[in-house]
C-alpha cells in the first residue's frame, strides 16, 4: 500500500511536509508518548539521538530489578521499543514497516529489526536496545 501518513504543517511553522509510511502512524505515536512519559515521569529527557539508548536500556533495567509484572510493563516497554525503533529509522533512513499487527524497522540495507521484541528481550534481561541500534546503524 502506497498511501502516506503527512505530518501537516503547525501553527507558526515553516517547515515543509513530510510524508511517511502508513506503518509510521503507531510506532512513532508510541514513541513520543514514551518520550513524554520518560521526561515528566522520570525527568530524563530523550532527543532521539543512539546515545540515548543507554539511558533507555538502563531504564528498562531498573524496571526489571524492581520485578515489576510483564503486564503491568508492557505498554511502557512497546513505547520503548518504538522509541528506539524511531531512532533507528532517523539514523539509518529506514523505515517502518507492519503486517500482522507486528511492527518492524526495515533499514535501507533491507534488513529487518523488531526493537519492540527487543524491548521485551531487554526486560527478561537478555538484551540491549543500544547494541540493535549499533547493529542496524553499521551496515551488513
Amino acid at each position: 500500500m502506497t498511501s502516506g501518513l503527512t505530518s501537516g504543517l503547525t501553527s507558526g511553522s515553516t517547515s515543509p511536509q513530510q510524508t511517511r509510511p502508513a506503518a509510521a502512524a503507531k510506532p512513532v505515536r508510541w514513541a513520543a508518548d514514551a518520550v513524554a512519559t520518560m521526561r515528566e515521569g522520570a525527568r530524563l529527557r530523550l532527543d532521539y539521538s543512539a546515545q540515548s539508548l543507554w539511558r533507555v536500556d538502563r531504564v528498562i533495567d531498573g524496571i526489571r530489578r524492581e520485578e515489576a509484572p510483564y503486564a503491568a510493563v508492557e505498554t511502557a516497554l512497546r513505547g520503548l521499543g518504538a522509541y528506539a525503533g524511531e531512532v533507528i529509522v532517523r539514523q539509518t533512513g529506514g523505515e517502518w514497516w507492519t503486517t500482522g499487527g507486528d511492527h518492524w524497522v526495515r533499514t535501507p540495507d533491507g534488513r529487518l529489526w523488531d526493537p519492540m521484541d527487543e524491548a521485551r528481550r531487554c526486560f527478561a534481561g537478555d538484551g540491549s536496545l543500544r547494541l540493535l541500534c549499533r547493529d542496524a546503524t553499521a551496515g551488513p
